[in-house]
C-alpha cells in the first residue's frame, strides 16, 4: 500500500526537496504540492492525502488555519498532518 501525501510550504525550494525524499521511499507518493494553506485545503478535498506535511507561516492561511479546515469534517476521517516548520519565537 502506498501513502499518498500532500506537501504544503510557500517556499519551492522546500517543496520540490520534500518531494525528492518522499517520492524516493517505495511506500510514499506525493500526489501534490501547495504554496499556502488556501490552496492545502482545496488540493486535500480534491487529492485526499492519507498525510499532509505543513508548514505553520505561510501568506493567505497559515498552516494552523488550514489544518483546522482539512482535518474539522467529524463525518469523515480526514488526514493525519504533520506539522513541520522553521519558525522560531523565544516567547
Amino acid at each position: 500500500m502506498t501513502t499518498r501525501v500532500l506537501v504544503v510550504d510557500d517556499q519551492e525550494l522546500l517543496r520540490e526537496s520534500f518531494r525528492i525524499l518522499i517520492d524516493a521511499q517505495p511506500d510514499l507518493s506525493v500526489v501534490g504540492e501547495a504554496a499556502d494553506g488556501a490552496q492545502a485545503v482545496a488540493m486535500a478535498a480534491e487529492a485526499g492525502p492519507d498525510v499532509v506535511v505543513m508548514d505553520i507561516r505561510m501568506p493567505v492561511m497559515d498552516g494552523l488555519e488550514a489544518t483546522r479546515l482539512i482535518t474539522g469534517d467529524e463525518t469523515r476521517p480526514g488526514p493525519r498532518v504533520l506539522i513541520l516548520t522553521t519558525f522560531d519565537l523565544d516567547e
